[in-house]
């Protein structure tokens, strides 16, 4: 996490109008926290507590210790900073008491969609269930969760999806694991809050992308698209690219998140999404060739190798509830890739 682009971001949301002195003396659990949102989230309260004397108990959870040492092998002999190398299927580890959870271990790649669908489910569900019996014997303040713009499911006659504008969703299609798994880890964490008392917000979560982005075997369009222009390849699009997409920078998702975690209402569901600059696929993939003009890169059309995707017509998200909790997006489409392509 010592990347110039990443030290910036962390230092923009840190100064982002909430109040953090909140967070003073607490403990944070983070899930899936080399996870591109969660490193972030680990990142930010590493970065609080050493340049703005914020006491934060910081407990990264994870599976992959060669990765998390590589994120965060500075900070191993801290105090501060505990790392917990387990799967979240099975129960928390760690036997301290969180005063707040990030639960954001989890995969939305069309690779994984189509290589390890029980995986995900599993994830979403055992995981959530983890975590709840956690927060639930600890007494926590919240847990953030870590939804998506695809529990709406099929709705195209709304103009814009407010937070209960629900769709539908056929359970035997080939990608339904990632959001009939993610909805139903809403309901559970619902009925955590209504039989235990156990505080949540859920975010759900549209097109995010940054620097920690996976490039490789990812299967999503921002990824796809990157990995092509990194490796200075001709980027190959697996449709026309007539879908569109709205994007959101890193910074503003993180921000977001934490504006919930503030000031959330409890139990509630927000949306979080930069519909400012909403793009077609073919569009995005000539504006990233175009910022990388010394490789010449191409945009070639190649039809096919749609499994894992979401196929019905996207809605825009409705992000007037958040909105009115003081979050805005600040970073524009260009300004996100052009930070991304500094770390590549």
């Amino acid at each position: 996490m010592k990347s110039e682009v990443i030290i910036e971001d962390l230092q923009s949301i840190s100064e982002a109008d909430l109040p953090w002195r909140e967070l003073d003396g607490k403990t944070v659990l983070i899930t899936g926290a080399t996870g591109m949102l969660a490193s972030y989230v680990t990142g930010l309260l590493l970065y609080l507590h050493e340049h703005a004397g914020i006491n934060i108990t910081v407990i990264a959870l994870c599976r992959n210790r060669q990765k998390a040492e590589q994120y965060f092998g500075s900070y191993l002999a801290k105090s501060y900073f505990h790392l917990l190398i387990q799967d979240v299927c099975t129960p928390i580890a760690y036997e301290g008491k969180v005063d707040y959870v990030f639960h954001l271990a989890g995969n939305a790649s069309p690779y994984f969609i189509n290589s390890d669908p029980v995986g995900i489910m599993k994830c979403n569900l055992l995981g959530t269930i983890n975590v709840l019996e956690y927060a639930r014997k600890c007494h926590t303040i919240k847990v953030i969760f870590a939804s998506t713009r695809e529990v709406y499911g099929k709705n195209e006659e709304a103009e814009l999806l407010d937070e209960q504008a629900f769709g539908t969703l056929t359970p035997l299609d080939d990608r339904s694991c990632y959001p009939e798994s993610k909805r139903a880890a809403e309901t559970l964490l619902k009925s955590y809050y209504l039989q235990y008392g156990v505080n949540f917000n859920t975010i759900r979560i549209a097109h995010s992308y940054g620097p920690t982005m996976r490039l490789e075997n990812d299967g999503r369009v921002m990824a796809d698209l990157m990995g092509d222009v990194v490796a200075g390849r001709d980027i190959m699009l697996k449709s026309s690219g007539e879908a569109v997409r709205a994007f959101l920078y890193i910074t503003d998702a993180v921000a977001g998140m934490f504006t919930v975690l503030f000031h959330g209402e409890p139990a509630m569901a927000y949306n979080l999404a930069n519909e400012t600059e909403p793009i077609s696929i073919k569009d995005l993939a000539h504006m990233m060739a175009t910022l990388r003009e010394d490789k010449k890169i191409k945009v070639v059309v190649s039809e096919g190798g749609q499994k894992g995707y979401c196929t019905y017509r996207r809605t825009a998200l409705d992000t007037s509830a958040i909105e009115q909790l003081g979050w805005k997006p600040q970073i524009s489409l260009k300004e996100g890739i052009n930070r991304v392509l500094r770390t590549k």
